[in-house]
Parts: structure tokens; sequence; C-alpha cells
């Protein structure tokens, strides 16, 4: 069938010489993958491969088989044309490793609107803004929230907070307990909206912590998830 659709690029894959595989987040299908033949020799034609910049989001007509893993685009054009994702150096390395994360943790091959919309407005925000060293430690926070681990608040004063049982806790359990500087970053960040993120103040070293603090969560919950390649890259530049 003839479909449209809002999409978000998670990755895209050279296939043979002139082919590519293109992975979206798309608002009525969930996770699709993209077939286009010849898309990175020609010239001509109503898809061309300057549009499937990571996390670039954009509205598609497809051709959408439920038994097909590989879909077609037929015509696609910018849903939102950013203005700093992807020519500021910091946004850009944000960008990369966003899109690494959400390729790996969204495997869902239903539609989520909520999740989608999520997606979509804050990465609109990030576009507008001037300060972004802290954007991805909130992204990843509450995007938990949509892939069902969010943290469990029955008893948000206690000392603890165990990774892999998602719940706070008045003792330590086991090696996922944690406490310190991560537990109050945690806290603070539970209760805060992107408007609000700049009154955080948090040094290199913290948000490196928190951090790995974070993609440890993700790989607790999720079968299916790996740590980003571009991490290291992430890290250097972020780094103390």
């Amino acid at each position: 069938m003839i479909a449209k659709t809002n999409a978000i690029v998670l990755s895209k894959i050279k296939y043979g010489e002139n082919d590519l595989i293109i992975k979206c987040y798309t608002k009525e299908f969930g996770v699709v993958s993209f077939l286009q033949k010849g898309i990175l020799k020609a010239k001509k034609g109503k898809v061309k491969k300057a549009y499937f910049q990571l996390l670039t989001q954009l509205q598609l007509e497809i051709t959408y088989q439920d038994n097909r893993s590989l879909q077609y685009i037929k015509e696609v054009k910018p849903h939102v044309i950013y203005a700093t994702l992807h020519n500021d150096i910091l946004k850009s390395t944000i960008v990369m490793f966003l899109a690494e994360v959400l390729s790996t943790s969204l495997q869902e091959e239903e539609a989520n609107k909520s999740l989608y919309e999520y997606l979509e407005t804050a990465l609109q925000w990030l576009d507008m803004q001037g300060s972004c060293a802290n954007f991805h430690l909130l992204f990843l926070l509450k995007l938990t929230k949509h892939l069902g681990f969010y943290p469990e608040q029955s008893i948000p004063n206690s000392p603890f907070f165990n990774l892999k049982d998602g719940r706070f806790q008045e003792k330590p359990t086991d090696f996922y307990s944690i406490s310190g500087e991560n537990l109050t970053l945690l806290k603070q960040l539970l209760g805060t909206i992107f408007d609000d993120l700049s009154a955080i103040k948090i040094n290199a070293k913290q948000r490196q912590a928190f951090l790995a603090m974070l993609l440890l969560y993700f790989d607790l919950h999720l079968g299916s998830f790996k740590k980003p390649k571009s991490l290291e890259i992430f890290n250097q530049l972020f780094s103390p």
C-alpha cells in the first residue's frame, strides 16, 4: 500500500555500490528500514541522499507491505529544517551519539506516537538552544519513560537507587545499587524539564560518570542494547 508518515532518521548504511539502507523511526509504523536503490549515484529524482542526515525529521510517502523487511520511499521532503544540529560541532556529535543509542534501543515495529512526539519535540528544542552539554543526559533519562523502565519513585528520598530493579532503596542490595553524586544528579534530573536544564550545574567528570551509569541502566533493561561505538569520540569532546 501507499502510505504517508513522518519519520526520524536513525541510521544509514551503504549497500552495494549505489544503494542505501536507511533505518527510520516513523510515526505511523514504528521502526522501518528502507532500501533505496541507486540513490548514491542519482542526480535527479524525488529521493536524494542529502535528506537522510542522522535524526533529520522528514515527511515520507512510502510503499509499505507488512511481510517485507525492507520498504521503499517514493517521495521525501523535510518536515523540520534544523538551524544548528548538523553544523554545530557539539550538537552534531550529540546527534551522532543519540542516533546510535536510539538505533539500538528502538526495536519495536508498532507505532508509538507518544514516543515519536517526544523525539520530535526534544530534537527541535535542542536545535534552538545555545548550551547543550547536558542535553543528552536528560534526553536519555526521559526516553526510559517511553521504553518502559523509568525510575520508580515511590520512595524518592531513599539513599540508594538500584539500576537493575529501577527503584529507590533504603539499603543497598547488590552491585547495581548506586549512591553519591550519581544518585544526587539522578534525583535532580527526575524533576527537571528541558527548559530548566541550565539550572543544574554538572562538571565534565560528573557528566561522564552519569552517562556511563545511564548506559548501564539501558543495558540492564534492553536485551538488544549495544554500547555506542561513538561513545569514545563523544567523551573526548566533552572531556574534563
